[in-house]
């Protein structure tokens, strides 16, 4: 019985390092994404203030452009 106990014991002790390192590699993931998430907001950011300031310069050669009113 000893015996028995002591080997689910072992694959107990096993399993869960394992999970401990999954658990450690989905973390890096997760951190990875975080930091890709934050540097393509800042990119769209940008990319979207460009296009404003282009817009805005190119408003002027527009000739059939709706009054405001409209």
């Amino acid at each position: 019985m000893e015996k028995e106990t002591e080997e689910k014991l072992i694959q107990l002790e096993t399993k869960i390092a394992y999970l401990e390192d999954f658990v450690n590699q989905l973390q890096a993931v997760a951190v990875e994404n975080s930091a890709t998430i934050e540097k393509l907001r800042e990119e769209n950011k940008l990319m979207s203030q460009k296009i404003r300031e282009l817009s805005d310069q190119m408003e002027g050669d527009i000739p059939n452009r709706r009054p405001p009113h409209y």
